[in-house]
């Protein structure tokens, strides 16, 4: 087929195109004028998708006739003309159909119907580029394909956060203050999830295409950068120095006057517990529990006259007597704390000096086996004398399992 007969064709189709749009307007001008103003918005819409769909009948015609007279590479530079065509006519009767509503439409509806568009435009642009880009990958090599794929994910991306961008300028022009910097960190927060979904699919795409060697050599690369980050976080958080505490100068004090009173090998350490709203905590002797516990009873500037907590730990390789005190005449609390040996948990009562240790120690002797020796009346309170065992160490086994 030569030239002129092709020029006539495109003429001919043009013309037939050009009739069809204006025998539809036409009708639709005819039919607007006979019909109340709720149905002539129903067959406007009507009207201008039946115009839509003939016009991109024609067209997918038009292109098939073309493709079916044309070489192998006059076909795909036509193709790739059509979809351009194609998809520039979509975007451009999208925007006049908007214009269209919005004029007609009062200011709250038309930022939903802008709102609407928006979307329907991005998931229609979304969708033809998987259709083109699904087309293309059938015709190319697997080399080929890779390279079209990371380039159709970088230009969806690229499209995708330019369109977020102008909506958030468009919507921005509209809010006041308060609202623009709520939707700023919405977008913000959406943008982030967005990337981080994207970058697993590519992730998932990425290893379902890799032989599991190089998965394998990938997991373990992104384990190791995530450890990484990870132990960079801690040694920050662990070399970053701390304010002083509130309580330093409190613990400084009774720790100076522990040593003054009782030897200065009376505590084994002392800190401010952090974990424990700032409590001094004191970490006593075994064989200096007593006196320093007798010490702070009785010291006319500390005394710690009330005992609101003792109790007892297994941390398997030792056990742990707690003991909670409160000076008032200080306003402060203290912690004091002995490590006992766990196969013969022996340590003096306190109940001599607190008279409110009396059952505490005699739960930690019922539950954790720890001795309290020159107490006034210790026995088992909760188990009985004739239960086997001590159910709080870690070690435990039911003397009758079934039971």
């Amino acid at each position: 087929m030569n030239e002129k007969e092709d020029l006539a064709k495109q003429k001919a189709a043009a013309a037939a195109k050009a009739k069809a749009e204006a025998l539809a307007r036409k009708q639709a001008k005819a039919e607007s004028a006979e019909k109340p103003e709720g149905e002539m918005d129903i067959a406007k819409q009507k009207a201008e998708a039946a115009a839509k769909a003939k016009a991109e009948a024609l067209a997918r015609k038009q292109a098939k006739e073309e493709a079916a007279e044309k070489p192998e590479g006059e076909m795909d530079i036509a193709k790739q003309k059509a979809e351009a065509a194609a998809k520039a006519k979509v975007a451009a009767l999208a925007r006049k159909q908007e214009k269209e509503e919005a004029a007609e439409k009062p200011e709250g509806e038309t930022d939903i119907a802008k709102q609407k568009a928006a979307a329907a435009a991005k998931a229609k642009a979304a969708a033809l580029a998987r259709k083109q880009e699904k087309e293309e990958a059938a015709e190319k090599p697997e080399g080929e394909m890779d390279i079209a794929k990371q380039k159709a994910e970088a230009a969806a991306k690229a499209k995708a956060a330019a369109l977020a961008r102008k909506q958030e300028k468009e919507e921005a022009a509209e809010k006041p203050e308060g609202e623009i910097d709520k939707a700023k960190q919405k977008a913000a927060a959406a943008a982030k999830a967005k990337a981080a979904a994207l970058a697993r699919k590519q992730a998932k795409a990425e290893s379902a295409e890799k032989p599991e060697g190089e998965m394998d050599i990938a997991k373990q690369k992104a384990a190791a950068a995530a450890k990484s980050r990870t132990a960079v976080k801690e040694s920050e958080e662990v070399n970053t120095p701390s304010e002083l505490s509130p309580n330093q100068s409190k613990l400084d004090q009774i720790v100076s006057a522990i040593e003054s009173h009782v030897g200065q090998g009376a505590l084994l350490e002392h800190y401010i517990n952090r974990l424990s709203k700032d409590v001094p905590t004191l970490v006593a002797n075994p064989d200096t529990y007593f006196s320093i516990a007798k010490f702070l009873r009785y010291d006319e500037q500390l005394n710690f006259s009330y005992l609101s907590e003792l109790h007892g730990t297994d941390f398997e390789t030792h056990m742990e007597i707690y003991v909670h005190l409160h000076s008032f005449k200080m306003n402060q609390s203290v912690a004091l704390k002995v490590k006992l040996d766990r196969d013969s948990p022996v340590i003096p009562s306190l109940v001599p000096l607190w008279s409110g240790a009396n059952w505490p120690e005699c739960e930690a002797y019922d539950l954790l086996g720890i001795n309290f020796y020159e107490h006034p009346d210790l026995k088992r309170i909760l188990l009985g004398e004739e239960w086997k065992g001590y159910p709080l160490r870690k070690d435990y086994q039911p003397y009758d399992v079934e039971v």
